[in-house]
């Protein structure tokens, strides 16, 4: 536990330093968002995701192995890329639902061998197909309260949110970083809003992981937006770009 707290007094230091330092100061987060080739629709994106402060967050560096969870195109597996390095490795992971719904955007991304460092798979999130403990680290961008999405049709499949966090610690090793994202929905709602609004509620998301074993590490309010209601639907409408999302990192508990 001494070493778990050294290392979030670190990350908490990195922190500060870095508002003290201003938006100017270089460093591998800021480098990952400015490298050149990526995607006019991507640099659009940055300015609602604001991606150098979130990843920046999580401490992911050069050299390990990543997944970014759900990750549709891609967006996040790119910047993960380029931060873990050619020493390093990114699983961009989907399930059938999510290569569908994303129109397989990610096999324009990758085209070319483009990101030779990252690899697509698609899976069952129940069953990621990775070795225990093989992973330093995942991201879970906007998908979380989707484990808890009851399709009435369509080729979304039906998740057991249990069986699918179990699983995502099995592949972390411990002490490995999880960064969660996601639209608030209002307190006390749990996962009740997670299919007609595609929200969840913070506290609910931060218990429900601490019970599979993940250590609350810290959070950032650089997704806030007091101003969203938290009571209509995140991904079509009028909200689209103008939710309350939280941010909140975790570390996998190491062995006792």
């Amino acid at each position: 536990m001494a070493d778990f707290r050294l290392h979030r007094l670190l990350v908490c230091a990195a922190l500060a330093i870095a508002v003290l330092a201003g938006p100017a100061r270089a460093d591998i987060y800021n480098d990952a968002v400015a490298h050149p080739g990526r995607s006019a629709a991507d640099l659009k994106r940055d300015g609602l995701d604001h991606p150098a402060e979130v990843l920046r967050l999580s401490g992911i560096r050069p050299g390990m192995e990543v997944a970014d969870y759900l990750a549709a195109d891609g967006y996040y597996s790119e910047l993960l890329s380029y931060l873990v390095g050619p020493k390093g490795h990114v699983y961009l992971l989907n399930n059938a639902a999510y290569d569908q719904w994303s129109e397989n955007q990610w096999q324009e991304r990758l085209l070319g061998h483009r990101l030779p460092n990252v690899e697509h798979r698609t899976v069952d999130v129940e069953h990621l197909g990775l070795p225990a403990h093989s992973l330093d680290a995942i991201l879970l961008i906007k998908v979380y309260h989707d484990l808890y999405w009851r399709a009435d049709s369509g080729p979304w499949p039906k998740i057991d949110p249990d069986a699918a966090l179990t699983e995502i610690a099995r592949v972390l090793r411990p002490g490995g970083i999880l960064l969660l994202v996601d639209h608030a929905a209002k307190p006390g709602t749990g996962s009740e809003d997670a299919g007609r609004l595609h929200r969840i509620d913070e506290e609910y998301a931060r218990r429900d992981f601490e019970k599979h074993g993940f250590i609350y590490a810290g959070t950032s309010q650089v997704l806030r937006r007091p101003d969203d209601p938290r009571d209509m639907i995140t991904y079509k409408g009028e909200m689209v770009g103008k939710t309350d999302r939280f941010v909140l990192v975790f570390h996998k508990a190491r062995r006792r």
